[in-house]
């Protein structure tokens, strides 16, 4: 690291469990975000201005007025562009140090496969149980840590996969495909605007410690937050002995 980089993550490198060698560690990491929406919006900003090293980012969907009641990486500027990237915009605005790429098309389960070899952590954003059953199965094929978060309403959850340790439960022991209830949409059901924000902000603090191996994460424990109530629990996840994803 070079003096200005020194300053900059000071206030990390003095807390004992991170210091240089910590923040050094974040510099060299690549993380990959899906979906740069609600979710996506803090928890890309707090890993950029943390430094972790490399952010992948992926969405195909466009930035309209709507959004903008929660996903706060985007403005009124960014109205019609590809969320991706409107996203690396502001990202690089946040800390030009670091590297970030931008995925703006729909992936497939063999494209996003190939792009989450070379990172070190996966951050599921997205919005629908499809793509939280893929990105499971990709970070379980791959032995990588999943951080999934979710919001709709005034509830939100996060948890984390850690597939580095064979006895750690997956998505899909949590939530057995098939079984899901339909899926709830923002456009619907509406969504509390700091929910989403406190949801990502844990989500990008779990990362932070899955990757400096530091503190307690919620890896085999599902966090529930009423943003309504301030009410959070946190439950045990089992590992289903039939799972046919991780068993």
């Amino acid at each position: 690291m070079e003096d200005k980089d020194l300053e900059r993550y000071s206030r990390h490198i003095l807390l004992p469990d991170i210091e240089f060698e910590g923040q050094n560690k974040l510099l060299q990491s690549h993380c990959l975000i899906i979906g740069a929406g609600g979710l996506g919006s803090p928890v890309a900003i707090y890993l950029a201005a943390s430094g972790v090293g490399e952010i992948t980012i992926c969405d195909f969907d466009e930035v309209d007025l709507s959004n903008l009641q929660r996903q706060i990486i985007h403005n009124e500027k960014s109205i019609g562009k590809n969320k991706a990237e409107s996203a690396k915009i502001a990202i690089k605005q946040i800390n030009s140090n670091i590297k970030i790429r931008s995925i703006k098309d729909q992936l497939n389960f063999s494209e996003v496969m190939a792009l989450a070899k070379d990172v070190d952590i996966i951050v599921d954003c997205s919005d629908n149980f499809d793509t939280r059953y893929s990105l499971n199965k990709i970070a379980f094929d791959l032995k990588i840590p999943l951080v999934s978060g979710a919001a709709i309403k005034y509830d939100g959850q996060v948890s984390v996969f850690d597939f580095r340790s064979n006895i750690s439960p997956c998505y899909n022991c949590l939530f057995p495909e098939g079984n899901e209830d339909q899926n709830l949409k923002c456009s619907d059901h509406g969504v509390f605007s700091p929910l989403v924000g406190l949801v990502g902000s844990i989500q990008a603090g779990e990362v932070i410690k899955v990757l400096l191996d530091i503190g307690t994460s919620l890896n085999g424990r599902l966090l529930l937050i009423n943003n309504r109530d301030t009410d959070f629990k946190i439950l045990k996840i089992q590992k289903d002995s039939l799972c046919k994803i991780c068993a």
